[in-house]
Formats: C-alpha cells, structure tokens, sequence
C-alpha cells in the first residue's frame, strides 16, 4: 500500500498537460476505484482525493464535478459487482470464494454488530458503512445474509457512495487549498486519509486489550 501511495505521489509531481490529464485521468481514476470495492486493498479514498487535488489546480470549472461523479459512479459499480457475486455465493450450496473472501475479512462480533444495526437502520448503515473506514464489507455481507435483494442494496449504496465520494473529494479540496503546488497536495490528501483508515482499527485494538486490575500486590490467605 505505501508503494502505491508513493506512485501516486511521484506521478502528480510529473503531471502532462491538462487534457492529457483528463484523458486519461477519468478512466483511470473509474477503473482504479471500481477495482478498489472489488478487490478492498486498492486505497481508493486517498485515489479520489489525489484526483481532487490535481482537479483543483486545473482551470476547468467542471474538473472537481467529473472527479465527484467518476468516482460515486465506479464506487457503485464495484459495489453492486461485488454483492452479485455475493448472492451467487449464498444462493449455492457451495458458496463462492467471493463470498468467502468477504467471510474472511469479517470477525463473527463485527458481523453480529452489523446485522442488529442493519435491523434496525438500513439505508443509514449502508451510508455510514461507506464513511467508516473497514465498515463497507461486515455491513455488505449483513445484507447478503439477510438476502437483501439487489435492487434494494443498490439503492442504499448509491446514497452511501455519493455521499462517499463527496467526502474524500472535500478532503482532496482542503489538501489543494492549502499548498500552491498540486504534489503537496496530494501529500497532504493522502497523509490524511491514511490517518483516517488507521483510527478505526487502532480504537479496536485499544478496545480489545484486556483490563488491568488496579490491585498491584497479591493478597495473602
């Protein structure tokens, strides 16, 4: 993951001219995130907030707006990819190794937490699963296990990668707003996502610690 941080890095700081750059950077910025909700190592939040960066330094009035709806439309394409393939698995005997995959990246206590809360707030949850860092997958397969139908789950996750896509974009817009240069941006951008992804899984693991008894002696019979 570092490498590929640092990649995007050095390429922003070689950029050619503007329309090469949206030539090519709109495709490459819709196949790098729907190839990240397929495959959940790709960091497509700090992708997306680069893209805004470099948008925000281009004069055309319309850069942030088409990196905005890209990376929402992409999102949501790998999204729903990746909940059919789901169902496929669910739906056989013997599964499917996506739904296996999703499986292995969920504990049995993130699993429970995420089907008593999509219980009770779906729409809401798939949002915020989107918002919170290693939240989109334990909500996804809470929705495969409760069979949630297709259509339903791509109605929710719409709203969910809108709202995902404005999210790091503005993070990108802050990171450009900041630095002159468009690579320091970029820097600034991905230091933060990379900040936000970390917080979730260090509070779990500071949660998870067991408790210290604040007796120091041992007690004599």
């Amino acid at each position: 993951m570092i490498h590929g941080l640092t990649g995007i890095v050095t390429a922003v700081r070689e950029l050619p001219p503007e329309s090469t750059q949206q030539a090519v950077g709109y495709p490459s910025l819709f196949l790098l995130v729907a190839l990240g909700a397929l495959v959940p190592v790709v960091p497509t939040g700090a992708i997306v907030s680069s893209a805004a960066v470099v948008a925000f330094h281009q004069t055309s009035p319309l850069a942030l707006l088409f990196v905005f709806l890209v990376a929402a439309a992409a999102a949501l394409l790998g999204d729903t990819a990746l909940y059919w393939l789901g169902q496929r698995g669910v739906r056989s005997r013997n599964g499917s190794r996506w739904l296996a995959a999703l499986r292995g990246r969920v504990t049995p206590e993130r699993l429970a937490h995420a089907q008593e809360r999509l219980d009770t707030h779906q729409v809401s949850v798939l949002v915020l699963s989107r918002l919170v860092p290693a939240g989109r997958i334990p909500v996804m397969l809470a929705c495969l296990l409760s069979e949630m139908p297709l259509l339903r789950f791509v109605r929710g996750d719409a709203v969910a990668c809108l709202a995902w896509a404005a999210t790091y974009q503005l993070i990108g817009i802050l990171g450009g707003s900041l630095f002159p240069e468009p690579w320091q941006g970029v820097v600034a951008a991905v230091g933060l996502t990379v900040l936000i992804s970390a917080v979730p899984a260090l509070w779990r693991r500071v949660r998870g610690r067991p408790k210290v008894s604040g007796v120091s002696g041992h007690e004599h019979p």
